[in-house]
């Protein structure tokens, strides 16, 4: 019914960038909040940025002045630029939205839903 489709991960040096991207598709009525999160191998997974329909955005304290998170409502489309990447930001980046979906007659809408992409690996290494 809904899918969030991530893209943008690869290998990057220590000191680089990278831009994540993260499409939401399906029968939306709205989106709320959108927001990344990171799981390294053999930990939790953790936020890393979140950003309101009313564009307000939050990091974690580990990624603040390096990331930047936007979206862009009309494309139903959350972005993750990431610079001067260290080797510890090195995980699968996960993208997460509150979504309302339509009901299947078109006529209504239903409480927001999480749903979650399936992820992207980033890999910071010289």
């Amino acid at each position: 019914q809904v899918q969030l489709v991530e893209s943008g991960g690869g290998l990057v040096q220590p000191g680089g960038s990278l831009r994540l991207s993260c499409a939401a598709s399906g029968s939306i009525f709205s989106i709320n909040a959108m927001g990344w999160y990171r799981q390294a191998p053999g930990k939790q997974r953790d936020l890393v940025a979140v950003i309101t329909n009313g564009d307000s955005a939050s990091y974690a304290d580990s990624v603040k002045g390096r990331f930047t998170i936007s979206r862009d409502t009309a494309k139903n489309t959350v972005y993750l630029q990431m610079n001067s990447l260290k080797p510890e930001d090195a995980a699968v980046y996960y993208c997460n939205a509150d979504i309302r979906v339509l009901t299947i007659d078109g006529r209504r809408a239903m409480p927001p839903s999480t749903y979650w992409g399936q992820g992207t690996q980033v890999t910071v290494s010289s």
